[in-house]
């Protein structure tokens, strides 16, 4: 049992933005996110129409004909002629994202705001609420309005004395109320939190979490809370602390003191559109995937000191993972090399749906590594290549400066080019 009065006792709101891959498309199209009908729906090019992806929905679309965010176009119910498909502009979910952080800068510092997902964000407001009104119901409400006067976009807000409470409040009353606000204190955990029943709907608790504690004897939340934690431990290592932490509403972190991993790594990887079988195609993508990373790597003023390659086939459950040590580099070819000698020394054979590639073991980009191999006028030249093509790159695109591997047959660079996060960038305003 926790003792609330040790807790801290901030002034968090949890803000979303309704629906908003849909909500950001309807009003591209001039069309209110709440009267809308209206999916958001990516396939790759010349794919059939089920084997594509509903990415979201408007709430009018969910609540009249059963979508769901990410769901299969083959799952789809049946809907009728108003339902309005439209591809993903992911360019476009950025630049709204990034404007909505803009409005929030208005009413707390940069260190309290964390941008928790595109289309939820954290502020902690215990500095600066008092600035704008009387009661903090007033000030979320102000912001409310300020985006939906300013975007066009809806939001849910809730609040809570620290982020657990606020995530809480907006996801399990918030959401559910017409002023989309609702408001948290410790004391509400046992009349609002342990009367949740059903173990999923909470935050964080996944479906396999559920079915565990359920074999326990744990079948809703005021069950958590009251069970041994020394047992939840013992089954759940420190998972079973934070589930008992989370049973009682309590969060020690503070939003301003955040968290930064020591040991970084950068990577990309690539869900390849069919199976590639053919061993010159595959290095193809390696080596695109590579050049990527690298200059990720050179963005960040960086160098790795060690390459990790993954390539596989979760359909037929084969592939390899492997990694390597290398002289701390950022340059495009003494990344893809080792990456290719991997492939070279690892690869079966088998037909390859998926590459990832990622390097760590990060150094400071403040010296460069001779090689003996190389002449030093030959590595200044690679490297001032690879410098030169970053900022072409940056400037025009990455069409305006290819290699020749690139309109190979099996490259993917190319046609991804125009991709964000997997889908359609597209023109915002297209």
């Amino acid at each position: 049992m926790y003792d609330y009065k040790y807790e801290p006792h901030r002034l968090i709101f949890m803000i979303d933005n309704k629906s908003f891959f849909a909500s950001c498309e309807a009003i591209r199209l001039g069309l209110n996110p709440m009267k809308a009908v209206l999916a958001v729906f990516s396939k790759n090019e010349g794919a059939p129409f089920g084997s594509g992806l509903i990415m979201a929905a408007s709430p009018l679309a969910k609540s009249k004909y059963g979508l769901k965010n990410v769901m299969r176009a083959r799952d789809l119910p049946k809907y009728g002629a108003d339902l309005q498909f439209v591809e993903p502009h992911m360019n476009l979910y950025i630049e709204m994202s990034m404007k909505v952080l803009k409005i929030f800068q208005k009413y707390a510092a940069p260190e309290d705001i964390h941008a928790y997902s595109i289309d939820e964000s954290m502020l902690d407001m215990t500095k600066s609420w008092h600035l704008f009104a009387d009661d903090p119901y007033y000030v979320a409400r102000m912001i409310q309005k300020d985006i939906r006067n300013t975007l066009g976009l809806y939001t849910t807000c809730g609040i809570g004395e620290n982020p657990l409470l606020a995530k809480l409040s907006m996801d399990l009353e918030a959401k559910h109320r017409k002023s989309m606000l609702a408001y948290w204190h410790y004391l509400d955990v046992p009349d609002k939190l342990w009367t949740v029943n059903e173990l999923e709907s909470v935050w964080s608790i996944n479906t396999k979490t559920a079915d565990k504690l359920r074999s326990m004897g744990i079948y809703n939340m005021y069950d958590l809370a009251h069970y041994d934690p020394y047992k939840l431990h013992d089954r759940f290592g420190v998972i079973g602390d934070r589930l008992f932490a989370l049973s009682w509403g309590v969060d020690r972190s503070i939003i301003s003191k955040k968290y930064h991993p020591r040991n970084q790594s950068y990577g990309n990887s690539q869900i390849l559109p069919k199976n590639y079988e053919k061993k010159s195609e595959i290095k193809t993508v390696i080596s695109e995937i590579g050049a990527q990373v690298a200059a990720r790597l050179r963005a960040k003023h960086v160098q790795a000191g060690l390459v990790y390659l993954s390539v596989g086939n979760r359909y037929q459950h084969t592939g390899f993972q492997a990694q390597m040590t290398i002289s701390p580099t950022n340059l495009t070819n003494q990344i893809v090399e080792p990456l290719l000698t991997l492939f070279d020394r690892k690869w079966d054979g088998s037909g390859v749906r998926q590459i990832a590639v990622s390097c760590g073991n990060l150094l400071a980009d403040d010296y460069q590594q001779l090689s003996i191999f190389n002449s030093p006028e030959k590595e200044i030249a690679e490297r001032t290549k690879d410098f030169v093509i970053d900022d072409i790159r940056k400037k025009h695109g990455f069409k305006a400066i290819m290699k020749a591997s690139n309109l190979m047959p099996g490259a993917t660079a190319l046609e991804r080019s125009n991709l964000v996060g997997g889908h359609n960038g597209g023109n915002a305003y297209d």
